[in-house]
């Protein structure tokens, strides 16, 4: 069975090789999201999400990738001034 969201993901070693690509598939939208940002932090290459087996459409990828880039930016600020995601998002606007 199709699970609802695929993540197509490569791990960057050198600049000269080219990656072996990966799948990640749950059904969570939210995991998805969760699973963008691990990639993101790492520093890993996106290279397509799909939901339902489509591509997204360049807004909604982009969406998934923002809001994955906010809430590492949200945890790094709260961390660094040890300050809650309240204060956060008061003052800098990123968490939810």
């Amino acid at each position: 069975m199709l699970k609802k969201y695929s993540v197509e993901y490569s791990v960057r070693l050198h600049r000269h090789v080219v990656p072996e690509h990966h799948f990640y598939s749950t059904d969570d939208p939210v995991t998805c999201e969760e699973f963008v940002q691990d990639l993101l932090e790492q520093g890993m290459g996106i290279h397509g999400i799909r939901h339902d087996g489509v591509d997204l459409l360049r807004p909604d990828f982009d969406r998934i990738v923002k809001l994955a880039a906010g809430a590492i930016a949200s945890k790094r600020i709260c961390t660094s001034l040890n300050i809650r995601p309240e204060e956060e998002h008061y003052r800098f606007g990123f968490a939810a």
